[in-house]
């Protein structure tokens, strides 16, 4: 169980968080809404523990993985690497299947710089799905792909979800992402933000 429980987040004497209060079962997956700069990445940093300064308390699971807006990948180790050095403990075979999954096994000894930006994105979701996380974090992971990227690296995601079943937290600016993913969906409003009830 995730529990979030933000009284207050302030970036100097501006607050952008009051008051933000759910949880999150195992399996469960919440999308969290919101216009642009209203917060929302904030929150995510807040809930995988990246930034510990604000009022209140959030308990988390040791096992997570988060999957950002950039495919964040180390450009001078190969796809294989890249899930390996992550998840350490990983088999070699372990780590292959990961790539098997999103579609990637051939590309395994390729460097990010040799992968196209949807290539890229799989190999993202797969280094956060390799370790089996309780906890899933993704922040606008179908940012920037055409139609039918988006709606392939969405299926993917839903299928990697059904078999891990992490509880999952993702931030999106798409009703149609929100809808199609989420089992429940929290919109932040106002300033400072809090949700919407």
């Amino acid at each position: 169980m995730i529990t979030v429980d933000v009284l207050a987040k302030q970036f100097g004497n501006t607050q952008v968080l009051n008051s933000i209060r759910f949880e999150v079962r195992a399996g469960e997956t919440v999308a969290l809404l919101g216009p642009s700069g209203i917060g929302k990445t904030t929150l995510l940093r807040l809930i995988a523990g990246l930034d510990t300064k604000f009022e209140g308390h959030i308990t988390r699971p040791d096992k997570m993985a988060m999957v950002f807006q950039e495919p964040t990948l180390m450009l001078w180790r190969s796809a294989i690497e890249n899930i390996r050095l992550v998840h350490p403990d990983l088999t070699n075979d372990a780590a292959l299947e990961a790539l098997n999954e999103v579609g990637l096994a051939e590309k395994a000894n390729l460097f990010p710089g040799q992968l196209s930006l949807g290539q890229q994105r799989r190999l993202s979701l797969a280094r956060g799905f390799a370790g089996r996380p309780d906890l899933l974090i993704m922040d606008e992971p179908f940012v920037s792909l055409d139609a039918k990227a988006a709606d392939e690296m969405l299926a993917l995601t839903e299928r990697l979800i059904a078999q891990t079943k992490p509880a999952t937290i993702f931030v999106t600016h798409a009703i149609a992402e929100a809808e199609r993913l989420a089992t429940r969906v929290l919109t932040l409003h106002g300033a400072p933000a809090t949700l919407v009830t």
